[in-house]
């Protein structure tokens, strides 16, 4: 890998046009019965996913062959407007206080060995929705206690407080992802922070130094090699744990465009670097997304620690 504006030259490069997607981003598509259920079910229960509200390209896989699904709490109306993301944006309806229930009636329905759970920003309220958070995790605890689960919230804010009230609640993993390369920031986030998200999994760490953190990067929007190595260096500097590389795509005309699609043999190099940065885990590919094989990702955190704990006995 070398070179310091792309990690493969040619005419997947910058252009003005709209690139157009290469052979590796082809979709397979299933609608089986589980798919079809699983639709069925969310629309029952008046749930929402980040799944199809984000246009996933994996719904198709996570929903018909693996059975998964992240539930998008809190709402499906954004307060911030992310210049990458499809979620809708305005101003949020009233809290729902029976979604935490709902969605752990939903859990178990699906008997599912790990959930995750994110969330729309909520900056009109106050603990950014932490409260919500922590309700949902105890929720899917009562009726489903053989179940990790995962949290993708936003920033809350920066607020320590929130932060500390979802972390009370004790998930097994604490993602909250960096999303770009701290250049591009301004122009990628809404309102978010590259070193307020820094802060933030640093802070979760220290509240619960065994929970794992996690956070995910987009690659594709004019990111050089060295910013990429950089994101790894400052996300391993605050302690996370786990961390995802996957290609961005432009989900309408007015967001904003890819500059550059990465080849599949160039998510295996970032993954190899993430590794021998000392990530537990690293999961990087065209269409890998933060949750993407999410149930992989915490064994593969657990099996970490494990090897961690047998290398300090040793060591004593």
């Amino acid at each position: 890998m070398t070179g310091s504006t792309s990690l493969r030259s040619g005419n997947m490069s910058r252009n003005d046009e709209y690139l157009r997607k290469p052979e590796w981003l082809k979709i397979k598509l299933n609608t089986n019965e589980h798919y079809t259920g699983l639709k069925k079910m969310m629309r029952e229960k008046n749930l929402h996913t980040v799944c199809e509200e984000a246009r996933c390209p994996n719904i198709h896989e996570c929903w018909a062959e693996r059975r998964t699904a992240t539930f998008m709490i809190l709402g499906d109306t954004c307060t911030r407007a992310c210049r990458f993301c499809a979620v809708k944006t305005g101003l949020p309806t009233e809290l729902d206080l029976q979604e935490p229930e709902r969605v752990a009636d939903s859990v178990q329905l699906m008997n599912l060995k790990h959930v995750v759970v994110t969330a729309v920003a909520r900056d009109d309220l106050k603990d950014g929705g932490a409260a919500v958070f922590a309700e949902t995790i105890r929720a899917i605890r009562r009726k489903n206690p053989f179940t990790s689960i995962e949290v993708l919230p936003s920033d809350m804010g920066g607020k320590e407080e929130n932060l500390a009230l979802l972390m009370d609640a004790k998930p097994d993993i604490l993602n909250h992802n960096i999303e770009t390369v701290r250049r591009l920031t301004p122009r990628v986030r809404a309102r978010a922070k590259y070193d307020r998200s820094l802060e933030f999994l640093r802070r979760a760490k220290e509240m619960q130094p065994t929970i794992p953190t996690k956070s995910s990067l987009m690659v594709g929007l004019g990111e050089t090699k060295e910013e990429i190595i950089e994101v790894m260096d400052d996300l391993r500097a605050n302690n996370v744990d786990i961390m995802t590389i996957g290609q961005y795509l432009q989900p309408s005309k007015s967001h904003l465009k890819v500059e550059k699609y990465y080849h599949p043999e160039e998510f295996g190099e970032l993954r190899e670097i993430a590794i021998s940065k000392g990530f537990s885990h690293c999961e990087a590919g065209p269409l890998v997304r933060s949750s993407y094989h999410a149930d992989e990702q915490v064994n593969a955190a657990a099996k970490h620690k494990q090897l961690l704990g047998e290398t300090e006995v040793k060591e004593a």
